[in-house]
């Protein structure tokens, strides 16, 4: 009886020691802090869109942004700011670490947040929307894509309780602010050096409009950042890296036309394109663009089949180049092929299927070595006696031979006019060969 009591003791005792752990679990908040150094882009807003998505399902109490981006593409951010709107987990966005700067489409993010933040020593501003050369924008489309702009940010200020006057600014005449100067006009919510520091301030905030309670004193902070294979993604859909994949796809096709059958060319071309396919899949394209690309590979192909000296070559190049300028015209200045890369490109092609060209067209100037036209103008040994057919030797081989000279005997050299089927033509030649066996 005493074994059996002191078992009960034990057992009750374990039982509420693991209760009071779990309820100290249960109640201890967590909070996902989501790494964000790059611009927006589709692969950058799977990411984040992605990391809401999960604080959702494993019931975070709110997720933070820790944000250093120079902008990016307007679909891409309004696709982001979709999903912090229709978040059921407060969303932070902290402009952390201290040198980093939020700007362009990342300042319209930060104004969608449920809480705007900032640490020390960072920036926010400069949301002009600029042409694709990133120039000023043309009169007439300027006004509409600014007012647009100032509209859908000065919104979502007003809703969240922050500054819209400046938020229009902001878009109007690219005004920066440091973090500290930023609380002040209450652009942003709060400064903070740290991440710990700034749950601890936030907590018990209700947010405008949604009014979520935020609970994240002494979180446990979960952090994640891009996979690698996302990173891949994002490394592809470089401007300057989709342009050099197209160019070494046309390359690769080139080189197989012009030599069937080695294979790896056209496999490897093939690949480089199908890459190349995903970067104009994922990022806005110009078809301007993309069409004088294709015509710069007909142009380099053609010039492998027709002579011009080279003039083909040289309009293909030029039309690489303008193509690649073009290509992501729609996408915006952060998104252009430089013009020193697409230069590059475009001469290493030329010089390239000018190479191709230059041996085409040397081999096609080139005596035949082989076949009818090889023999024709030959010196051969008569092996048995014209008279008018007889047998000659030419090349190290033997054949059957005929003569309108009369006969012509053994050991005597003669030249080859030309061939009646399998039977050569000769005539006498003014020199005489020895006889070899």
């Amino acid at each position: 009886m005493r074994v059996a009591r002191a078992f009960l003791l034990f057992a009750v005792l374990a039982a509420g020691t693991l209760a009071f752990a779990s309820g100290a679990a249960a109640a201890t908040p967590r909070v996902l802090a989501v790494e964000f150094e790059n611009d927006v882009n589709p692969v950058t807003q799977d990411y984040l869109t992605g990391a809401i998505d999960r604080a959702e399902d494993e019931r975070y109490d709110a997720v933070v942004f820790l944000v250093d981006t120079p902008g990016g593409l307007d679909s891409s951010m309004r696709a982001i700011i979709k999903r912090e709107l229709d978040s059921k987990v407060p969303v932070v966005v902290y402009v952390f670490p201290p040198g980093s700067r939020d700007a362009s489409a990342g300042v319209f993010i930060t104004m969608a947040a449920d809480v705007a933040a900032m640490a020390p020593q960072t920036n926010i501003g400069s949301s002009t929307p600029v042409s694709s050369a990133g120039g000023n924008i043309p009169s007439d489309l300027r006004r509409k894509v600014i007012n647009d702009a100032v509209a859908y940010i000065r919104g979502l200020a007003e809703a969240h309780g922050r500054n819209p006057d400046w938020a229009e600014e902001a878009v109007r005449k690219a005004v920066n602010l440091p973090a500290n100067d930023a609380l002040e006009e209450n652009v942003v919510d709060w400064v903070a050096p740290d991440l710990p520091t700034l749950l601890g301030r936030i907590d018990g905030t209700r947010t405008e409009p949604k009014g979520l309670v935020l609970h994240t004193a002494g979180a446990r902070v979960d952090t994640i950042s891009m996979s690698l294979w996302k990173r891949v993604l994002d490394t592809l859909i470089d401007p300057n890296i989709v342009v050099l994949l197209m160019s070494l796809g046309a390359l690769g096709i080139i080189v197989e036309i012009s030599h069937p059958g080695l294979v790896f060319p056209g496999t490897f071309g093939a690949i480089a394109l199908v890459v190349g396919f995903f970067g104009l899949q994922v990022l806005p394209v110009s078809w301007a663009g993309i069409l004088l690309m294709l015509l710069a590979l007909g142009l380099f192909v053609t010039d492998v089949f027709v002579t011009t000296h080279g003039a083909l070559t040289a309009a293909g190049a030029a039309s690489f180049v303008v193509g690649s300028l073009l290509l992501f015209d729609p996408a915006g200045p952060a998104y252009q092929v430089s013009l020193p890369v697409a230069i590059a490109i475009g001469g290493t092609l030329a010089l390239f299927v000018g190479l191709v060209v230059s041996k085409v067209w040397r081999a096609r100037r080139r005596t035949p070595t082989t076949g009818v036209e090889e023999l024709v103008g030959a010196t051969a040994v008569v092996r048995r006696t014209l008279d008018p057919a007889g047998l000659v030797f030419v090349h190290g081989e033997l054949w059957q031979a005929r003569s309108g000279e009369g006969p012509i005997e053994v050991g005597e050299t003669v030249c080859v006019d030309g061939m009646d089927g399998l039977v050569l033509s000769v005539r006498r030649a003014e020199t005489r060969a020895p006889v070899t066996a």
